[in-house]
């Protein structure tokens, strides 16, 4: 089920809409949200399934849980400052009507305004004057640990969580267990989650809890002041200075990668897909196309005065005036084909060899409603390949519906003969950062019947998203990008998968 405008007709103003599942194997940590663009930043929540009665937890019970989000919050006047024009709230919130900012942006061809703050469930921190004496705190007793549900309910921005003085222990990933790992930092992007066990081991004080942006992207502008919470000791003096906590640098990849080095699935060996029916090579990246408006200071406000414009294997996704599933159900003609190209259609150094004359060389892409057929039960090996045609960067990918294992990723460009896969315990994951100037491996099964699959890429404008129609599976993988999608959502990527 997809409360998506390609699926299904969006809840009108006054309206209710009830959904009854059954909750089969899914377990853990999940993320809710508004499913029409920019409208994200106004309606979401976690949603918590623990095991069931008598089911342990493979780690010691927590003493206390709490749920720590680091993403947009549209509760308007939960807080004690309220400006006049403050219309948004959220995890990256603006100062402005965010459905009017994705209109602006789309229309200006160019990446949106930087978010006016970050917050740790609604609250930006002291690092903003609006906010010094409005801080989100939790309280902990000394020798205790504690279980956070981290969920990134962000826009554009890839974060970094840490707690001064204090190492994180991840158990869990996108609502699948995982072997033990310590660190002093995550890495969250846009609609991942995490659950981290923290033990107030340190002496008592009070404690910062940081997120930071991670942004990969040169050139591009975004807002670098850190939100703050505190980890607050029982016991310890009223009104004591926090410890600041030490957050990476915002272009740390090596920060990113080692954390990613240490996420293994709890059991081994997995059942992972070791033979493979259907391989997918796709290479994903940001394009610049020329723009020809008569009012180029308005809509020209790409790189070099041209339109960003998102892309999979360069093809840039045209959104029908009819949804996909619509018109599959319907056998209504002309609203998407099915050839999605496999492979990219030129192979050449994507990471070190990209033209970048831009908008000339950049601007090399087709449009269309594209997809690809796949029969139930495919096997699929997905490659995805970062590519430096605007700038190299992370790219998180999310497959909606679906988790997929991640079995290997790495610098530079793909090669079969070099790549190393972990076919014993890899990840199971519905997130994936794509490695700056790198490449990630996933495969998964297509067997999610009554579903729909697919993918979109988007720029830094926000998520653009994309779908993969199916009569049989419906899941979603976004792919966000920093440099905006500030492009009109015409020209990011939606391809699709159709399950026979």
């Amino acid at each position: 089920m997809d409360l998506h405008t390609f699926t299904q007709c969006p809840i009108q103003a006054g309206q209710s809409f009830t959904y009854e599942f059954t909750m089969v194997k899914q377990k853990g940590t999940f993320f809710w949200h508004a499913h029409v663009s920019w409208l994200r930043a106004t309606v979401y929540g976690a949603l918590i399934v623990y095991p069931k009665t008598g089911v342990p937890y493979p780690f010691k019970v927590p003493y206390e849980e709490y749920i720590i989000i680091l993403g947009f919050d549209s509760r308007v006047g939960t807080w004690k400052f309220t400006p006049a024009n403050l219309d948004n709230i959220s995890g990256e919130y603006w100062l402005q009507d965010v459905v009017q900012l994705e209109h602006d942006t789309a229309a200006s061809g160019g990446p949106p305004t930087p978010a006016s703050a970050f917050t740790i469930n609604g609250h930006p921190g002291p690092n903003y004057n609006c906010s010094n004496n409005d801080v989100y705190q939790i309280d902990v007793v000394s020798g205790k640990t504690y279980m956070l549900r981290l969920v990134h309910a962000g826009l554009n921005v890839e974060s970094f969580f840490a707690i001064a003085n204090h190492n994180l222990t991840i158990v869990e990933a996108d609502a699948e267990y995982t072997k033990p790992f310590t660190t002093d930092r995550v890495m969250l992007g846009p609609g991942q989650t995490m659950v981290v066990l923290v033990t107030a081991d340190q002496p008592l004080g009070k404690y910062s809890m940081a997120m930071g942006p991670y942004m990969s992207a040169k050139g591009v502008k975004f807002q670098n002041i850190s939100s703050i919470a505190y980890f607050q000791y029982l016991g310890d003096v009223p009104n004591s200075f926090s410890l600041p906590a030490k957050l990476p640098s915002f272009n740390d990849n090596l920060a990113v990668k080692t954390v990613m080095d240490g996420l293994r699935s709890l059991t081994a060996p997995v059942n992972v897909p070791r033979k493979i029916d259907s391989e997918l090579f796709v290479t994903i990246g940001l394009n610049v196309k020329k723009c020809h408006s008569k009012t180029p200071k308005k809509d020209c406000q790409g790189l070099n005065n041209g339109v960003m414009a998102a892309s999979m294997n360069n093809i840039s996704f045209v959104k029908p005036k009819v949804s996909v599933l619509e018109a599959y159900y319907k056998r209504i003609n002309g609203y998407f084909t099915e050839d999605f190209p496999k492979v990219p259609q030129k192979f050449y150094d994507y990471v070190n060899g990209t033209p970048n004359s831009i908008p000339n060389n950049t601007e090399a892409i087709s449009n269309g409603t594209r997809t690809l057929v796949l029969e139930y039960g495919t096997r699929v090996q997905l490659i995805l390949q970062d590519t430096g045609t605007v700038t190299t960067e992370n790219h998180p990918i999310h497959l909606h519906g679906y988790s997929f294992y991640v079995v290997g990723y790495g610098t530079g460009n793909y090669s079969p003969q070099n790549a190393s896969f972990n076919l014993v315990d890899p990840p199971y994951m519905n997130t994936i950062g794509v490695p700056v100037g790198g490449w990630a491996a996933i495969r998964f099964i297509a067997d999610n019947p009554g579903k729909l699959l697919w993918i979109s890429i988007a720029d830094t404008g926000g998520l653009s998203e994309g779908s993969f129609e199916s009569r049989l599976t419906f899941s979603e993988v976004q792919l966000f990008s920093p440099l905006g999608l500030g492009v009109d959502v015409n020209d990011s990527l939606w391809l699709l998968f159709r399950f026979k």
